[in-house]
């Protein structure tokens, strides 16, 4: 299971999103929306800068209906098979 350093709430809802660091130092990009999480790792936190758009390379599950857009963090890193590491950042 991959463990999160370091996870920053950049929408609470609609969709429910982060910026998350791997403790190997990996940007991942974590979203939920329309009832579907993906989870997408690039270089950096700028889209503008990202080549492919984000679609779940890494983790993608369906959890609630196609009108959900909110989840907690805590339910979205176990749909995702991702956790926090014991020391980890989250704002």
């Amino acid at each position: 299971m991959t463990a999160l350093a370091k996870v920053i709430q950049t929408c609470s809802a609609c969709p429910s999103q982060w910026n998350a660091w791997t403790s190997t130092g990996q940007y991942l990009y974590l979203r939920y929306r329309f009832g579907v999480g993906t989870v997408d790792a690039y270089n950096n936190p700028d889209p503008d800068t990202w080549l492919t758009i984000p679609d779940g390379r890494i983790a993608r599950f369906s959890k609630g209906d196609g009108l959900d857009g909110e989840i907690s963090l805590e339910d979205f890193l176990t749909a995702a098979g991702l956790e926090l590491a014991p020391d980890a950042e989250v704002a």
